[in-house]
């Protein structure tokens, strides 16, 4: 009997010292797609990008509009036309064609690797917050990504708040 009540006091103990070691653990959470929507460097970044590529943007979707009325004026015209001139003006629509998707293709792989660029810096940038926020609140642990996450263990806006200011070590 003796024995038993010893096991079940050492068992007490045990789990009661677990209870104290789980409210110790500090966890945080970062909703990573917010930051980089919401933070100023991120905004920052997506005006840069707009403003180097917006007149490349709008002279594709004018290049797209002039063969679109070609296209719609050849249509219109082919029954009229003679034979030459037809296929002579059917394929300078197809050179076109094949130039604006060369230049369509060549923006957007420009695009991809400007913005890759800027969302790296910015990154960079997010993760010495999060890494100066897990420091100095001395957390054990912070998470970017998870199923369910409890309103009072996301640091969200903290972080937003620190790259807003600009209070990156």
């Amino acid at each position: 009997m003796k024995m038993i009540t010893k096991a079940l006091a050492a068992t007490c103990l045990v789990l009661g010292s677990m209870g104290v070691q789980a409210q110790e653990l500090k966890i945080g959470y970062v909703n990573l797609d917010k930051v980089l929507r919401d933070a100023s460097p991120a905004k920052a970044a997506q005006a840069k990008l707009e403003s180097e590529f917006g007149r490349r943007e709008k002279d594709l979707v004018e290049l797209e509009q002039r063969l679109k009325s070609a296209s719609d004026k050849f249509e219109k015209d082919a029954l009229t036309l003679s034979e030459s001139e037809r296929n002579r003006r059917q394929r300078d629509l197809v050179e076109q064609d094949r130039e604006l998707q060369r230049k369509r293709r060549e923006f957007q792989e420009d695009l991809n690797q400007r913005k890759n660029e800027e969302l790296s810096t910015v990154l960079d940038r997010a993760n010495r917050v999060v890494k100066q926020i897990f420091e100095q609140d001395k957390y054990d642990l912070i998470l970017q990504e998870a199923v369910f996450v409890a309103p009072r263990i996301d640091i969200t806006e903290k972080v937003i708040r620190a790259l807003n200011s600009g209070s990156v070590k």
